[in-house]
């Protein structure tokens, strides 16, 4: 199998030995062993297409016949587990390391799951029985459990716990007593906070503008600085003025579980989606949850998810991540699934420079847009927090690099921008020169941005993603009607609009669509439903894809009007399938459901 590289291995175990049995001590630790040595064939050859799965079925046989009825026994036929053990050694399947249940026609992926436990020790402090014993229904609590999927995971938990209880002492000794009493996540994720609604006219969409280094010295930004431009437009970064209100009020001060210093709050990331061009007047609410809180020992993260509507409808989402310097102490966890991820450039030369020159005037004008902290005006209270003065907002720098991304790669159409991520690292002090260098990969232009005079980087971990200028809609369609499945992509993109965040719960993947027509291909689609609130893209699409389907444009009609069984396209190898095909299953919520011809 090595040499070939390529190779299936099944092993089969038992509910006996996954779960224990009275009576098969013997037979039970021999097929947990079985478990155990192909978990360990998989990572060993992994590097080589050598997969090994495992099956635990429950089927009619030579040894069961005299012990089941005979009904039941008909029920368990080993055909009913043939088709698992075909797929798992299909060249196709990229499972690896898994374990199933299977019976009946029924089959069942199994995976481990682990508390958040609880430390029951403290430093340089014995530890004794009874801590155990007051702490058990946490150790046991599986409210919010982990899921490690190998060694690594479990040792990482490890050394995450003798941080932890290392930062009892070292992180901040006076504050650690006051942060366990004052911060619950238990009772403070999930809470949402007041809604608020932000009423603006073009003058807003402007001052922002003008802001984020906007000139009329440049012919190129006078439709985001004059109202009565033909194409009068609001910077897509405006987004996140709608959502801050909501944190600038002192919302989160009304958050059971979150008794934490406002004095104390730095912004540490930020990640900006649009689902559609910003209006440039009106009114836009936004509601706001505690997506999550982690414990980083020093301190405190907060996340904050925050969606903004207009007239009822998603326009924009923004997370915040927030840092309580000295909150930390908690014993919560670390990391979060729901985080927006920070992402880091190509290790090579980027692909485009711009560099750009603040003016020492312009936090004053940056602050107009709402954030009216101090720090970013008055030289005393910068000298307080140890700035040798007013620095520029960090939203101001996050705003000139999307707007560098925009002009370079988007020929400054607002309509191309998606969603935005950044780390803010180092302050900006008003009147240095901004440098945003970028890397091109797909639809994703990853920025980092610096401070040309010292080199310090401002912005770490950036990126932007753009839409297609041939994304889905039925304007950009072409109008020749070459392949009919754009008619059933466009129907879906309609009806995503409306349903799209309720479908991201139902679903909660990525499908990636390759149509060919006379043998070549001829149209790719990608919709995502796991991220945001959902969305198709026509053409390449630069994130990870669960699962893509390649079928041809007759066929795929075929599909979706009833005609042509799925799992018979399959098996006749008119619908091909790589990646998770066990998602195939969802697709019916998709092409059933939302875009019934």
């Amino acid at each position: 199998m090595k040499k070939q590289k390529f190779g299936r291995i099944i092993m089969t175990t038992s509910a006996a030995g996954i779960y224990g049995n009275f009576g098969q001590a013997n037979y039970s630790a021999a097929k947990l062993g079985l478990l155990g040595l192909a978990n360990t064939l998989a990572i060993e050859g992994n590097k080589y297409n050598v997969y090994c799965n495992t099956i635990a079925p429950l089927a009619g046989s030579r040894l069961t016949e005299d012990i089941m009825p005979p009904d039941l026994l008909a029920s368990l036929k080993p055909e009913y587990v043939a088709p698992l053990v075909l797929w798992l050694c299909h060249e196709q399947c990229q499972e690896n390391g898994g374990l199933f249940e299977v019976s009946a026609g029924w089959i069942g992926k199994l995976r481990w799951e682990r508390t958040r436990g609880q430390i029951v020790r403290q430093k340089n402090k014995p530890m004794v029985p009874e801590a155990v014993r007051d702490q058990w229904d946490k150790i046991c609590d599986f409210t919010d459990p982990t899921k490690p999927k190998s060694i690594q995971d479990s040792m990482a938990l490890m050394v995450n716990v003798l941080s932890d209880v290392e930062s009892e002492v070292k992180a901040n000794p006076t504050a650690a007593e006051g942060s366990i009493l004052g911060i619950d996540p238990a009772q403070a994720v999930g809470q949402k906070l007041p809604s608020s609604s932000f009423t603006f006219t073009h003058t807003q969409c402007i001052l922002y503008a003008l802001g984020v280094g906007m000139s009329t010295k440049d012919p190129d930004h006078l439709r985001f600085l004059y109202e009565g431009h033909p194409e009068f437009s609001c910077l897509p970064t405006f987004g996140v003025i709608p959502s801050q209100s909501t944190i600038m009020e002192g919302g989160l001060s009304s958050i059971p579980g979150l008794n934490i210093d406002p004095t104390q709050i730095l912004h540490g990331e930020q990640y900006l989606e649009i689902y559609r061009p910003l209006p440039t007047s009106g009114i836009l609410t936004s509601e706001t949850t505690i997506a999550d809180l982690l414990d980083k020992g020093s301190g405190a993260l907060i996340l904050l998810d925050v969606n903004t509507y207009s007239d009822g409808e998603l326009v924009a989402y923004n997370q915040f991540s927030v840092f309580v310097v000295g909150a930390g102490g908690f014993r919560g966890k670390r990391t979060s699934e729901k985080a927006k991820a920070a992402v880091p450039p190509p290790k090579r030369a980027p692909d485009a420079v711009v560099t750009d020159s603040t003016t020492r005037d312009q936090a004053a004008l940056y602050r107009l847009s709402g954030d009216w902290n101090p720090l970013h005006i008055d030289p005393s209270f910068a000298a307080m927090g140890g700035f040798k003065a007013p620095i520029l907002h960090g939203l101001a720098s996050y705003g000139f690099a999307a707007r560098h991304v925009l002009k370079q790669f988007a020929n400054n159409d607002p309509s191309r921008f998606k969603a935005m991520k950044a780390r803010f690292v180092k302050p900006v002090i008003p009147g240095q020169s901004l440098q945003t260098e970028m890397w091109k990969e797909g639809n994703r232009i990853h920025i980092q941005c610096k401070v040309k005079e010292t080199g310090d980087v401002v912005l770490a971990g950036a990126y932007v993603d753009l839409h297609n200028t041939s994304e889905a809609s039925p304007e950009n369609l072409n109008q020749g009607g070459a392949l009919r499945s754009d008619l059933v992509f466009t129907e879906i993109g309609r009806r995503m609009k409306d349903a799209g965040s309720e479908l991201v719960k139902k679903v909660n993947a990525v499908f990636g669509w390759e149509i060919t027509k006379d043998g070549k291909n001829a149209a790719q689609w990608t919709i995502d439903l796991k991220n945001g609130g959902g969305s198709l893209n026509k053409g390449p699409y630069s994130g990870k894809v669960d699962v893509t389907f390649t079928v041809s444009d007759e066929d795929f009609m075929e599909v979706v009007q009833g005609k042509l069984n799925p799992q018979k396209a399959f098996f006749s190898g008119k619908l091909k399938v790589r990646g998770n095909i066990m998602l195939s299953q969802k697709l019916e919520v998709i092409l059933k459901d939302y875009a019934k011809l």
